[in-house]
């Protein structure tokens, strides 16, 4: 594992600005926290309805891993640890795989709903074409 050792050089003479990288991880593990946040109270609205809380449940714990991967970033950041960083890559990638796998979902409900409609409208032109003639 490459060793991201100018997250915590100090320099020795002077203060000098940031590096580039430093305040970049800074403000995505700010980021990340926003998005972790906003998904669980955005899961919590969903699980007002019953219908909702199958999105919204995994949407909550969806949010906490991302928090948690935030977490463990700011400790990589502060001790340089090998193991937080795969601590917050691991819970990142149980973020990402749930994001994943609700976008599918997502996406066969649309297609289906719209497969509905469809149906719906052309029984219901169907129906109101016998009804004329």
């Amino acid at each position: 594992m490459e060793d991201f050792n100018e997250l915590n050089n100090e320099p020795s003479s002077g203060i000098q600005p940031p590096s580039p990288f430093r305040s970049m991880f800074g403000k995505m593990t700010s980021d990340m926290r926003f998005v972790g946040l906003f998904t669980i109270i955005y899961g919590a609205i969903n699980c007002l309805s019953i219908i909702g809380a199958v999105i919204g449940i995994p949407m909550i714990f969806i949010g906490i891993r991302m928090r948690e991967a935030a977490d463990h970033f700011d400790m990589f950041k502060d001790s340089n640890d090998a193991k937080a960083l795969r601590r917050g890559f691991e819970s990142q990638s149980r973020f990402l795989n749930i994001q994943k796998i609700l976008i599918i979902i997502g996406i066969v409900l649309f297609i289906v709903s719209i497969l509905f409609m469809i149906i719906g409208f052309g029984a219901m032109f169907s129906a109101m074409s016998s009804y004329q003639g």
